[in-house]
């Protein structure tokens, strides 16, 4: 033994080798690059050689070549400029664009004007104000797109249901408002109004405000300030928010789907779905990489954009008072409405949802067609014959809200272990290639849409080498905590920096193992955070749709993909009250992170 250990002693590569696996860092970086890589870069490889084989189908009949077959059909067909590639392509794609556009510039307006008006002026009912605006982000886009419909659908689109504007007060709104661009527009951009009204309140809530204050003592009017300093301050928020909110608008998939389904108004991710359906899988790959590739282009604009300013300062010790602007006069009518406004998309689609799950009839809201069958009926029940049971009463809702429920505590044990994990390990090996790497590989998937990255795993499950695992309850574990990795992590790693080395380091002079300083010295002084990263994946799985959309089987629903086959198969009530309890199941997680962690969205900014 002696002779094995001198003989390693004379080789400094082993020694060094030696040394480098002795820290746990290491050792975690090691593991997470290999297996983070496989995860990501391999489904992401096998989607690209997808893009190039004839499949299985019309794509093998139009080829007229055996399956696996190398081909440039797909491309030539997708991008040939004739109608079908106008109709699948390019219409979808000049959609996907004016609705991010559209979302992007409607929420910083939205959102950056309550901002200001939050920070820097006297509004009366700021605290309402804040804690009810940011409700719609709590709640998935999709339900915004429900209630959108519940209240203007009419008589002349929509398979000829009304609405609840049309019912009670006989206002048929156009095609065009109801379904189309317009309301996918007005939806997302509302949808994460909340999102800029954060970052750019708190921007404005901690800015110094020493350059306005001198504006002010030299007689500058208030435009002229709001318009050469204010403005130019947050641009960084400003633009970092527009191309997260365009990026989202543009991947978005449910929100189409509603809106856009019924006057055969697509998008690239509503197209991409489709594709694949119809036996088209080659071109549905083909949109997934483009999704993919803007995606990629957002992010190096930002942080080409944030990287070419010098300084982004804009918390000092100089001035930290802001002279709030009287709006006198007008702060009443700007109060109501602000709060008519909040209340209408925050308050009124959970109104809706309950009023459309205990109608029989849609569009007749007299108590005479009310029933509470979609909640607590039997099925074929004498009272609504031909109908299944309701949903609190119905097995299949009990398994299919059991199966999200087994999922989300699933993804959330894994993403929020892993997260913590990779967090620690980049924290203390911080600056180091190998670091870098792992954290990069890690927050990777945020760049990909949710149907593109779902169609990157479908073309893993439908691999002759990996079918096993379509259609399993293993696969939409593993997808899902891919797809929520970047949350974890980067909640783990802004953690774990808080806490000096040194403390670690005093631990281990006094030979306490590592599994030890983890448990009882970094956990407990990072608890809010971690125990953060374990809890919001929870939240982002029960209001998931698009990412299950292509992986679960019809024959095993989840919560969210019923809700879809309620809406496809004309029960528009049993798909309210679905969604009601999912709204319901979200606010009441949000509470019990509330309550655990005592984050608050609003914290901070609504004063």
């Amino acid at each position: 033994m002696t002779t094995i250990r001198k003989e390693l002693g004379k080789d400094p590569r082993r020694n060094r080798l030696a040394a480098f696996l002795r820290k746990p860092s290491h050792v975690i970086l090691l593991f997470f690059l290999v297996v983070l890589a496989a995860l990501s870069l391999f489904p992401m490889i096998t989607m690209l050689g997808n893009m190039f084989t004839v499949h299985a189908g019309n794509e093998q009949r139009a080829t007229r070549s055996p399956v696996g077959t190398h081909t440039l059909y797909h491309f030539s067909k997708l991008f040939a400029g004739d109608d079908w590639s106008r109709v699948n392509f390019w219409t979808p794609l000049i959609n996907s664009l004016i609705v991010a556009t559209g979302a992007g510039i409607l929420g910083i307006l939205v959102g950056g004007t309550v901002a200001w008006f939050i920070t820097r002026s006297d509004l009366k009912a700021k605290k309402f104000i804040s804690a009810v605006f940011v409700f719609p982000y709590m709640m998935p886009a999709w339900t915004l797109a429900l209630f959108w419909t519940n209240m203007f659908q009419n008589s002349k689109v929509g398979g000829g249901n009304i609405g609840m504007v049309e019912s009670l007060f006989g206002v048929c709104m156009p095609e065009w408002f109801v379904y189309g661009i317009f309301p996918m527009i007005v939806v997302i951009g509302l949808h994460y109004s909340p999102f800029a009204y954060l970052l750019i309140g708190g921007i404005l809530k901690n800015m110094d405000a020493t350059l306005e204050e001198s504006a002010t003592i030299l007689k500058a009017r208030r435009g002229t300030i709001l318009r050469r300093i204010t403005v130019p301050i947050v641009m960084p928020a400003i633009l970092s928010t527009f191309l997260l909110i365009f990026s989202s608008g543009f991947s978005s998939y449910t929100v189409p789907v509603f809106l856009g389904s019924a006057v055969k108004c697509y998008t690239l991710s509503t197209k991409m779905r489709a594709l694949i359906n119809a036996g088209y899988a080659g071109q549905g790959y083909i949109i997934a990489f483009v999704s993919i590739l803007l995606g990629c282009l957002i992010l190096g604009i930002n942080q080409r954009f944030t990287g070419s300013r010098k300084s982004f300062t804009t918390v000092t010790g100089k001035s930290g008072q802001v002279s709030l602007v009287r709006l006198r006069r007008a702060n009443i009518p700007i109060c109501v409405i602000l709060v008519l406004f909040t209340c209408f998309f925050a308050i009124m689609p959970l109104v809706s949802f309950a009023l459309e799950s205990v109608i029989r009839q849609p569009g007749n809201y007299s108590p005479s067609n009310m029933t509470l069958h979609f909640w607590i009926g039997t099925e074929n029940s004498a009272y609504e014959a031909g109908m299944v049971a309701g949903i609190l009463l119905n097995p299949t809702m009990w398994s299919a809200l059991g199966r999200q429920v087994l999922l989300a505590l699933s993804v959330s044990a894994a993403v929020g272990t892993c997260g913590m994990m990779i967090g620690y390990a980049c924290a203390r090996c911080r600056g180091t290639r190998l670091a870098r790497i792992v954290e990069s590989l890690a927050f990777f998937p945020y760049l990909m849409p949710a149907m593109a990255f779902a169609t990157i795993y479908l073309a893993v499950a439908t691999n002759g080498t990996f079918n096993f695992l379509y259609g399993t309850f293993g696969l939409l574990i593993l997808v899902s905590a891919v797809k929520f990795m970047p949350f974890a992590s980067r909640s783990g790693v802004n953690s774990m920096l808080q806490i000096a080395p040194e403390i670690e380091e005093a631990a281990v002079i006094f030979g306490v193992p590592w599994t030890k300083r983890m448990t009882r010295i970094l956990f407990p002084i990072q608890k809010s955070s971690i125990i953060s990263g374990y809890l919001l994946p929870v939240i982002s799985v029960m209001r998931e749709v698009a990412l299950f959309t292509l992986l679960v089987p019809y024959a095993r629903y989840l919560l969210t993909t019923m809700l879809f086959s309620f809406n496809e198969t004309g029960y528009a009530q049993y798909g309210s009250a679905v969604t009601l309890l999912i709204v319901l199941i979200i606010i009441i997680i949000n509470a019990v992170i509330n309550k655990l962690t005592g984050a608050s969205f609003d914290k901070g900014i609504g004063g």
